[in-house]
């Protein structure tokens, strides 16, 4: 219930108020039946306006740290995406990739859209990075069709470290459904998943029109991050006067 008073009550029409989100392809979105939608991921912002302008309720795999924030921030946000059906993923090694497949198979069991973003993490810097083989299992087991979707404007209205997002104009792109039947009974060859992946990848990328790069987003970050701190050590600030 508190899914659909948010939606259609308090948030949802706020966001179209002051984003204006432009829609394109939601013909491609199946009005029943499994589905996942495997997204780009550049904004926090983005789980809010894509459920915001679908017509269907959709699920998404959320990190396990929005749930376990500390203070009375982290409750009310641990509050907030459990209210709205999110499910929390915890990312950390190969069983927690095992458990997040479970829970969103759990979704499209019920027939319902699962979100999910291939990255698995938000891009630091608005390029599009490799996709891990979750989405590709999911797809297979479930027997779901995949539709690629695009956030466009979302990293400039609120990049990672913005707390409050900018007006800023943002596009909601999906492609066309991507049917993986073909592959049935195949969700255990790697080469196929990694196959199944990339072509999920390039139909968001070519939504998108975002930077590719052939690596991890967590590793990119995690690598970045070292740089910056030891730059930090070599170049430490000095005192002011």
């Amino acid at each position: 219930m508190f899914y659909y008073v948010l939606k259609y009550v308090l948030l949802g029409p706020l966001l179209r108020l002051v984003f204006r989100p432009r829609i394109e392809g939601l013909e491609h979105v199946p009005s029943s039946g499994p589905a996942i939608v495997a997204g780009n991921h550049l904004s926090f912002a983005d789980h809010f306006l894509m459920p915001a302008i679908l017509k269907r309720r959709i699920t998404f795999l959320a990190k396990a740290e929005y749930f376990t924030g500390p203070g009375i921030k982290g409750r009310l946000t641990a509050v907030f995406f459990r209210s709205i059906g999110q499910i929390p993923v915890d990312r950390s090694g190969k069983e927690a990739g095992q458990a997040a497949i479970r829970e969103g198979l759990g979704v499209l069991r019920k027939d319902e859209l699962l979100g999910i973003y291939p990255e698995g993490t938000r891009s630091h810097d608005g390029r599009l990075y490799k996709g891990k083989v979750g989405v590709a299992v999911m797809a297979l087991r479930a027997q779901a069709p995949v539709i690629p979707c695009a956030m466009i404007g979302t990293f400039e209205a609120q990049p990672p470290g913005r707390k409050l997002p900018r007006i800023h104009p943002v596009v909601i792109r999906f492609g066309k459904p991507l049917d993986f039947s073909r592959y049935a009974g195949m969700e255990g060859e790697k080469a196929i998943l990694r196959a199944i992946t990339d072509e999920i990848m390039y139909a968001i990328l070519t939504l998108s029109e975002q930077e590719y790069v052939d690596r991890y987003a967590a590793v990119v970050k995690a690598e970045d991050a070292a740089e910056k701190a030891e730059a930090g050590r070599k170049f430490p600030r000095m005192p002011l006067s």
